[in-house]
């Protein structure tokens, strides 16, 4: 197989959202960016329970979490600026409310996943919890110039409310206990979070994974003397998650983990829950480890395997 960048490639459709800066007045934090991207990524999906108290509030391309806990609920992720409109519309339809939201976690601080916290933030008075390194970056919106993908990257949303989480961290909520996993690589801060639902009697450990794709910008390159912390990095994300307990895998571009197919079909046959794979983490791991030897192979002029 050769090395390739995962984009969403659903079509474009209209979005609810779209214009959602004029809609709102000129709100500076849904001002749209990367209109391209978010035409793909955006498409309106409709927001639902996964299993127990975990649900999907976000879009077609771009996953949004939500956990319902007995003390209030915690979003993961925020999508882009301009999609903000749509996954508080989400959370509404199913049942709660926006002050509800105690806590956003975020998996990794580019513009297509960050881009709607600071929104989300101050509409909801949740503070965002994020890894360290992933902090400066949500602080002042824009990348950090050692990022594999820096060139490429649009500002965002500068966010106010956050602090870092350190690896390994037990975030409670109630009776709700939320790790923050480190799992960096594709970017320096990248954090994914697991904790367990509970659902007619079985229990299932669930993984909202960061994107542990190895992608970079053009000209930057892994095989570079001055990269080798970035290709390490990767190489103990991709044990981590190999290692996690992982009954149900969600990641934030749905498609690297065949979550487009998975929600079509559980909206149309639910009793027979497609997300429930306990070997979902370790493909996961083992497909991006894949690519990154292929990524490696293809700079040093070798045959990828």
């Amino acid at each position: 197989m050769l090395y390739r960048m995962l984009a969403c490639t659903v079509p474009a459709i209209a979005l609810a959202s779209s214009g959602a800066a004029s809609q709102h007045g000129d709100d500076p934090l849904l001002r749209p960016i990367a209109a391209d991207s978010a035409a793909r990524w955006l498409t309106p999906q409709e927001p639902a329970r996964i299993f127990g108290n975990t649900y999907l509030v976000g879009f077609g391309g771009l996953n949004v979490g939500l956990i319902r806990t007995d003390a209030g609920l915690v979003l993961i992720d925020g999508a882009l600026p301009q999609g903000v409109p749509a996954i508080e519309v989400n959370i509404r339809r199913l049942g709660f409310r926006l002050r509800d939201v105690k806590l956003i976690l975020s998996t990794e601080p580019h513009f297509d996943h960050a881009g709607g916290l600071a929104a989300l933030s101050r509409d909801t008075g949740a503070p965002v919890l994020a890894g360290a390194a992933a902090v400066p970056v949500l602080r002042q919106g824009r990348t950090d110039a050692e990022d594999p993908q820096a060139a490429w990257l649009s500002p965002f949303p500068a966010v106010r409310k956050v602090r870092a989480v350190r690896p390994g961290e037990k975030i409670r909520l109630g009776k709700t206990v939320i790790t923050a996993v480190a799992t960096p690589g594709h970017t320096a801060g990248s954090m994914s979070w697991t904790w367990r639902s509970c659902e007619g009697g079985r229990c299932v450990d669930m993984v909202f994974a960061s994107s542990l794709n190895p992608i970079s910008a053009d000209g930057w390159r892994f095989t570079d003397p001055a990269h080798r912390a970035t290709v390490a990095a990767f190489r103990r994300t991709f044990t981590t998650m190999r290692g996690l307990p992982c009954g149900i895998l969600l990641t934030p571009h749905p498609e690297q983990s065949g979550g487009e197919a998975k929600f079509r079909a559980l909206t149309t046959r639910p009793a027979a829950n497609p997300f429930l794979d306990p070997r979902a983490c370790r493909a996961y791991a083992d497909e991006f480890a894949g690519y990154l030897d292929e990524r490696l192979a293809k700079e040093r002029g070798g045959t990828p395997r």
